[in-house]
This record gives structure tokens, sequence and C-alpha cells, in this order.
């Protein structure tokens, strides 16, 4: 059996009734519905975490600034190929934007 490198993880997947956006660009509103979704359920913060810091998270994070969002970026669980532009990113590009925290402040957070 192949499985495609963007294929979602068993452990992961779906339950009955979640809802799947399939992305075609960089960040996780350009081509999908997602921002009308979240709208319509009444979201208005978001939690962002990822690979790539300087690809999906920063495209994801400028563009749900845009819309109004609350934003927390979980730095720690964040990566990106190059050490040096996520430091620049999380500590001096994100927080514009953002809080940016780490995963335990987040687990302090929700309780």
């Amino acid at each position: 059996m192949t499985v495609r490198p963007t294929a979602i993880h068993a452990y992961l997947g779906a339950l009955p009734g979640e809802l799947v956006f399939t992305k075609r660009r960089v960040g996780a509103f350009s081509t999908t519905d997602l921002a009308a979704a979240l709208a319509e359920r009444g979201i208005d913060t978001l939690v962002l975490a990822g690979i790539s810091t300087s690809g999906v998270v920063l495209s994801t994070l400028r563009d749900a600034a845009d819309k109004d969002f609350r934003l927390f970026v979980l730095a720690d669980c964040c990566a990106d190929p190059d050490a040096e532009v996520h430091r620049v990113l999380t500590e001096k590009v994100f927080p514009r934007q953002a809080d940016v925290i780490d995963l335990a402040a987040f687990r302090a957070m929700t309780g």
C-alpha cells in the first residue's frame, strides 16, 4: 500500500461529523472555506503550530490576522529549516499580530 506524503495519519484522522479542508496553497485560508466555517461556528481564536514557520504558519497567521482572529502561536510546536528565520519570526514578527507562547503556557491557559 502506498501512502501519499500529504495523507492524514490515521491516528489524527477526522472523527465522524468533523469538517476536513483540503488546502492547495501554503496558507490555510487561501483556497478553502475555512474562514467561513469558523465564523459560522462563532470561532474567533486560533492556535497555530506546524511546519514550516516561514511558510504555512506565517501565511496562515497573516491571513487570519487580516480576518480579525485572535491568534496564539505555539513557538515550540513550530519548526523551520532555518533556525534563525524561526527565531526572528517568533520573536519579532509574529508578536505584532499574535500572542507567541509555548506549549506549557497553552496547557496552563486551557487547564
